[in-house]
């Protein structure tokens, strides 16, 4: 049974007070919250068996060593990766992008073409036009409609046999746009091009299966998925990891070392050099089993819920704007949103003074709202533990700032 008051108890943030008001949490798409079973794990790491892992036979660090490919393990099962060696633990999406985009620089050449869509983050957009400017290679947008839905026809007709590589947000962090990705990734294989599907905004709602989508690298971040910030991972096939260069070279990522030649180790190791986030790996996996124990199917339930609601609920205020999909089964729990003639900032700020947390601005999005016009959006973001009562305050809220900025 899905008891949202029990699992809200499990989240020692969400019972403070902020500026004198219950905490309302609608940043969720920025980072999410971290129950008691995560913070339990970090604080024990460093309680019982702080080490550093693989160098050393003592006890200490052969339990971190465990612990830490446990959580390697249980992130593959997640996943459902064909080996745990696949799984590459990073600082984040952002690394993990950084990581494969820095191993094409090797494999692209003048003319190969890179495409990418219209509503990525700034993390699945800079990298990619670092590594064209590095090999001559040309970077190619998917477009969207006035949904902020992406244009397959036109991703179609940019697909061809100079297309190396296809990357792509599985859902938009900034209207929460659940994409095609299935038909995205089968498209691009067709033409033989690989397939990066940017998972930070997916991973909190679905649990994706990567051999189901064949994809080639798949990408997210702990803390967005109640795990901490400052570690993450990329899957990648394996085929795939081999063919890449190292991404950085130093201890752990070797098998031998002269003066005169550096041999590589093998998977995973190749791509993890220096000493690791070992408590936010092992916490990772502390995340992963949490939010299997609540189960995805009643997180997407609960989620739609919210966002079916939410969007009612705000549809009631004169002058408001919703961008992205109108069919509510094509989004995750996000609503973005501006009110006519008011900066999302200036609502931003009077509904943080009645203790509520939206996200306000671009969000890492530029090229989106250059797309609407406007300067940005005031972005409620909802996760499992949220409730429609805390939407009825969000609501009034945003009435209350309304009046006085009108």
């Amino acid at each position: 049974m899905f008891d949202v008051q029990k699992i809200r108890a499990q989240f020692p943030i969400l019972s403070q007070t902020v500026n004198g008001k219950p905490l309302v949490y609608f940043d969720n798409g920025a980072t999410s919250q971290k129950p008691q079973a995560v913070i339990d794990s970090i604080v024990e790491y460093y309680s019982k068996y702080n080490a550093n892992i693989h160098r050393g036979v003592h006890t200490l660090s052969q339990l971190a060593t465990d612990a830490y490919e446990q959580a390697r393990f249980k992130i593959q099962q997640h996943f459902n990766a064909k080996h745990a060696y696949e799984i590459i633990f990073t600082s984040g999406t952002t690394e993990s992008i950084n990581l494969v985009a820095n191993g094409f620089a090797s494999l692209l050449q003048p003319g190969d073409e890179i495409v990418i869509s219209a509503l990525e983050h700034h993390s699945n957009i800079v990298p990619w036009q670092m590594l064209c400017e590095h090999t001559g290679a040309i970077l190619k947008v998917i477009p969207m409609n006035l949904h902020g839905e992406l244009i397959m026809d036109e991703y179609d007709n940019l697909l061809s046999e100079k297309t190396k590589l296809v990357c792509c947000n599985h859902i938009s962090n900034a209207l929460g746009v659940l994409n095609p990705i299935e038909e995205i990734i089968k498209k691009a294989h067709a033409v033989g091009a690989a397939v990066l599907i940017d998972g930070a905004q997916s991973c909190p709602h679905i649990k994706p299966d990567v051999q189901a989508l064949n994809v080639d690298f798949y990408v997210t971040s702990a803390h967005k998925m109640c795990g901490p910030t400052g570690v993450g991972m990329l899957y990648g096939k394996e085929e795939w990891l081999r063919k890449l260069p190292p991404y950085k070279g130093g201890g752990e990522m070797i098998a031998t070392v002269t003066f005169e030649k550096t041999t590589y180790a093998d998977l995973p190791h190749k791509f993890e050099a220096g000493t690791p986030n070992i408590c936010g790996g092992i916490a990772f996996g502390a995340a992963i089993d949490f939010m299997n124990e609540v189960g995805f199917d009643n997180i997407a339930k609960h989620e739609h819920e919210l966002l079916v609601y939410g969007t009612q609920r705000l549809q009631e205020i004169e002058g408001v704007t919703i961008y992205g999909p109108t069919d509510l089964n094509k989004k995750a729990s996000v609503i973005s949103f501006n009110i006519e003639n008011i900066h999302p900032y200036d609502i931003g700020t009077i509904v943080d003074k009645l203790g509520i947390a939206v996200r306000t601005g671009h969000h890492c999005a530029q090229p989106i709202m250059d797309f609407f016009k406007i300067p940005g959006t005031i972005r409620a973001s909802f996760a499992f533990y949220n409730t429609k009562e805390e939407i009825d305050i969000f609501v009034e809220a945003i009435k209350k700032a309304k009046m006085m900025l009108s």
